[in-house]
């Protein structure tokens, strides 16, 4: 069957929207043998800050000698970016046989584009002999495909307000449902506070899990990342974000946990990169600050990394944010704003953007917008943000622009 075809069918079932529980994928897996249960695994669940962490974990088993999964969520423009082994990305003509065999049972069973994702990652890693896999969290916790999978520990990212109609209005609520990622008696470690974190150490007392919270001891922005401070251990990086030293430090506690040395801990922290947060690609800023906690972080990184450059900021976002949350978060830290929408249904439109923001160039096309903001402001760094669809669409045209990065590529 055609390459094309397989995708069709496999991205067809993302409209059967979100529909949280178990059982389907549990069905599947089953249809499959139980792939997930061929290796240990660490999931990562949070609001923020999920992919960071689960990346740096995933290359710090790896720098310890231990074969590595990785399973990401979302991509941003290649469905391959979800499933890595040992730091490389699944290639197209494996990534397309597992399709071709797994469809068929997805479809028998009624399960959706995630579930199908995520029992792809499970074959995958089954296959080439993994000894460990780092699973990203879809949606939640309690509910999300990766929870089929008995994982050895848990980590849980900051806590914030996203998906309230499926998690709920509160943070305490969110982070109820995050915690179904925990088991009775297996280490659980978090980086939440507030709110947030009273759940998790509720739930936590509940399910007899050891809940262990993690702060970095300091976190000091450089103009080519960051470097952080665990138990008195300082770290470097080229992440950009002071949020990133809470990440990061979790995945190091993490790590330690699991008996991974500081010289793999520092050397995999030393070549981590994450596409599409906090990336510079010449003039450009790229950010997935796709809901507000992300907008805030992404305000604090711009003060921290770039206090004196103007900036300029092309944005979008899905209809379902809070626009006048973002909105307020990056008030004031921009010479002018351009209003854009991303390819998709799920998009809200620029003049609706224009109100939360409360004024602002609307540019339809994403491609004119950034454009736009280029040429009108020639030394401006270009901020590219608001939704990872967004950057999605616009990020391989501006790798391939033939501009040179500015600065590590994150």
């Amino acid at each position: 069957m055609p390459d094309n075809d397989l995708l069709s069918r496999l991205f067809a079932r993302r409209r059967l929207g979100l529909r949280p529980g178990l059982e389907r994928v549990r069905a599947l897996l089953s249809r499959l043998g139980h792939p997930e249960d061929a290796f240990f695994a660490a999931v990562v669940a949070g609001t923020n800050g999920k992919g960071s962490t689960a990346r740096a974990l995933a290359a710090m088993l790896q720098a310890s000698g231990r074969r590595t999964g990785l399973f990401l969520s979302p991509h941003l423009s290649r469905y391959n970016e979800r499933f890595w082994v040992d730091g490389q990305e699944i290639g197209d003509e494996r990534l397309f046989s597992l399709i071709e065999r797994v469809l068929p049972h997805a479809e028998a069973t009624g399960a959706t584009f995630f579930e199908i994702s995520a029992a792809l990652a499970f074959l995958y890693f089954a296959e080439a002999g993994v000894d460990w896999a780092v699973l990203e969290v879809g949606l939640g916790g309690r509910l999300d495909a990766v929870n089929v999978k008995d994982a050895e520990i848990a980590l849980v990212t900051a806590i914030d307000h996203d998906h309230t109609g499926f998690l709920g209005e509160t943070l305490y609520s969110i982070a109820r449902e995050k915690a179904g990622v925990f088991r009775p008696g297996r280490p659980a470690l978090t980086s939440a506070r507030g709110e947030g974190l009273l759940g998790l150490v509720e739930a936590a007392r509940e399910k007899r899990t050891p809940l262990v919270v993690v702060r970095p001891d300091g976190v000091w922005p450089r103009r080519e990342g960051l470097i952080f401070s665990v138990d008195n251990r300082r770290y470097a990086t080229p992440l950009f974000g002071r949020h990133q030293g809470e990440n990061l430090a979790l995945a190091v506690r993490a790590a330690r946990r699991l008996v991974v040395g500081e010289k793999a801990i520092t050397a995999a922290l030393k070549g981590l990169a994450h596409p599409g947060r906090l990336e510079r690609i010449g003039p450009y800023l790229l950010d997935g600050a796709h809901n507000p906690a992300g907008a805030r972080a992404l305000a604090r990184a711009l003060v921290d990394h770039y206090p004196d450059q103007p900036r300029v900021l092309v944005f979008a976002a899905s209809r379902d944010k809070d626009h006048r949350a973002m909105a307020e978060a990056l008030k004031g830290l921009f010479t002018a704003v351009y209003l854009t929408r991303y390819p998709g249904e799920r998009a809200a439109e620029p003049k609706d953007l224009w109100t939360a923001f409360g004024g602002g160039e609307v540019v339809a096309d994403p491609f004119e917008a950034v454009a736009r903001a280029k040429a009108a402001h020639p030394g401006a760094l270009v901020v590219v943000a608001g939704s990872l669809y967004l950057l999605g669409a616009l990020r391989p045209y501006l790798v391939q622009s033939g501009e040179r990065p500015l600065a590590p590529p994150l």
